[in-house]
């Protein structure tokens, strides 16, 4: 018989012959590594977790124009090659303006936008009926639809009044002799008011045009074609001052004041355009419990259809990535995009970050005190045996038995324990792992291949370094004295 089979021989005899106690330690040593392997999984797997988790709260990056830039679909999807394909969960495009309902004199801000990437970045959306999937369909935010009284397959009809292209000249700079100017303001119940004017050779108003089509008919409706109200405003120098020389029409004092600021605000138009019109149908009506409850949503081709114009105000991305990441996203991006900023929801990605922190310090906490307590357990445990085999262990010294075979039979000993366990705790481990994660995440942790080797390795070091004073104890023994009977 060989040395290393004579030695397995004699650690396994005595494990078995110390059944009840060596049982108590495997448990022991089973139990700590259970929980290490499942803690080391979550943790492993926490970033993930959490990640996916805090999506659902919305986008954590924007992506907007720079001043003076445009940000058009084509330059978008360029942009979004920065980021590798596993880590962009979803890229939402929005385009905002105003769009009147005149049969309500109303006006709403309309958003364009791709349905598609809503639902991946805004998840927290909660549609009665259904997102919009063909053109001429709008989602109607709740604030509005309980205001003008719409339901799901009520019909729409929506006004796009553009804002005519004008020169880079301020109002000031615009009112020139014989220049033509457009501006727009707001009036009564947040309605759009839009004024034209023409300047004659000594850059006074030779006539003016308004659109009032937003407001109330029997009131402010009356303005654009009340001559006497509009011709207070002929003859005149801009900027205009209701009630120096020009008064209010009866009932409209709202509206009124917002022809006289569209006027004051107009400047000098190059370009003209023509209001477009279309009947969209409701598909659902948002809730969210925040602005967008204010909001109208069309798809991005009925935007252009409106509007003429292949222009993005804003992209809201959902990215699966640290701080750090992120912010390395956001550099690689307008270093090499100019036309693009990148700028972080830091609400969203420190929140993110300050969790992940603290489920790691938690999880370095408890994965300390569980492998202390084993080490306390699995110690106190072989201390135990050292004391029952004194007798055994003098012996064996005064037959010859030197120092290092007494130390290698109980390393080996604490050393089978520790592989038993970590590979019982292992399997174990993931278990424990994935109930915490469904319970508390909600979905399955992926399992992690390196688990085994590395939770079997800690096992048998845990199970080594506790060995180490029952060993010292056990090499202390005199013979003599032990086999006196003392």
């Amino acid at each position: 018989m060989t040395k290393r089979r004579m030695f397995l021989r004699m650690i396994t005899a005595s494990l078995l012959r110390r059944r009840s106690r060596m049982l108590i330690a495997l448990l022991s040593i089973g139990i700590g590594a259970t929980i290490l392997a499942g803690l080391v999984t979550i943790y492993v797997d926490v970033p993930r977790q959490v990640g996916a988790q805090f999506r659902s709260y919305g986008a954590n990056m924007l992506l907007l124009p720079r001043d003076g830039e445009t940000l058009s679909s084509e330059k978008l999807s360029e942009t979004l090659q920065a980021f590798p394909e596993d880590t962009l969960v979803g890229a939402a495009p929005y385009r905002y303006v105003r769009l009147d309902m005149t049969t309500r004199q109303q006006s709403f801000t309309a958003a364009g936008t791709d349905f598609e990437q809503i639902t991946k970045t805004s998840p927290y959306f909660s549609i009665e009926g259904a997102y919009p999937s063909e053109t001429r369909q709008v989602l109607v935010g709740k604030e509005i639809a309980d205001t003008i009284g719409v339901k799901i397959g009520s019909s729409m009809e929506l006004t796009y009044q553009p804002v005519t292209s004008s020169s880079d000249r301020t109002p000031e700079e615009s009112r020139v002799p014989g220049a033509s100017l457009s501006g727009s303001a707001e009036g009564f119940g947040g309605g759009m008011v839009y004024a034209s004017a023409v300047l004659d050779s000594e850059a006074k108003i030779a006539s003016v045009t308004v659109d009032v089509s937003t407001q109330t008919p029997e009131y402010g409706g009356r303005i654009a074609e009340d001559e006497a109200f509009l011709s207070q405003l002929t003859g005149r120098s801009l900027p205009l001052s209701l009630g120096d020389g020009i008064d209010a029409l009866s009932g409209a004092t709202v509206t009124s004041l917002a022809v006289i600021d569209a006027l004051n605000q107009a400047t000098q138009t190059t370009a003209a355009a023509q209001p477009k019109t279309a009947n969209f149908i409701v598909t659902g009506i948002l809730t969210t419990g925040g602005e967008e409850e204010g909001y109208l949503f069309i798809s991005l081709d009925d935007m252009k259809m409106m509007t003429g114009e292949d222009r993005l105000d804003v992209a809201e991305l959902s990215v699966s990535a640290n701080v750090e990441q992120l912010e390395t996203y956001a550099e690689e991006i307008e270093n090499r995009h100019g036309a693009v900023q990148a700028r972080l929801v830091k609400r969203v990605a420190r929140s993110e970050a300050s969790v992940l922190e603290k489920l790691t310090a938690l999880v370095f906490l408890v994965t300390l005190v569980v492998l202390l307590l084993t080490m306390i357990c699995v110690s106190t445990t072989m201390m135990a045996v050292v004391s029952e085999r004194r007798r055994e262990i003098g012996l064996r010294k005064a037959l010859g038995a030197s120092d290092n075979s007494i130390r290698a039979e109980f390393l080996g000993e604490g050393l089978f324990l520790g592989a038993l366990g970590g590979v019982l705790g292992a399997v174990l481990g993931f278990v424990f792992a994935q109930v915490v994660s469904i319970n508390v995440f909600g979905s399955s942790i992926i399992f992690q291949p390196l688990l085994l080797p590395v939770t079997v390795i800690v096992s048998m070091v845990i199970a080594a370094v506790s060995c180490l004073l029952p060993i010292k104890h056990a090499v202390a023994i005199d013979p003599a004295i032990v086999l006196k009977g003392e």
